[in-house]
């Protein structure tokens, strides 16, 4: 990690770490390791769990630890969120 590097956390419900990892691929990524995948100015690390919503309704969350060139990074995160909202919710 560079030192000029900045870090952001987001989560996104209703898309599977699978599906999250192909879109980050497809964003310019390679998966480095189960959970984790880098470009050349930027990596994000993914987690997941199963949330409620409401009290009958659970949704897989995926969470997402972007750390990235200032520059990149916001708009990056605007574009994978966009993906995510047409997949999931």
């Amino acid at each position: 990690m560079s030192e000029d590097w900045i870090r952001r956390e987001r989560s996104f419900r209703g898309i599977s770490t699978r599906l999250a990892i192909k879109y980050l691929e497809n964003l310019g990524a390679e998966q480095v390791d189960d959970d984790r995948v880098e470009a050349d100015d930027w990596a994000a690390d993914l987690s997941s769990q199963t949330v409620g919503v409401g009290p009958s309704v659970s949704l897989t969350q995926v969470d997402l630890v972007f750390e990235g060139d200032p520059d990149v990074l916001d708009p990056l995160i605007e574009r994978f969120a966009q993906k995510a909202m047409r997949a999931g919710g």
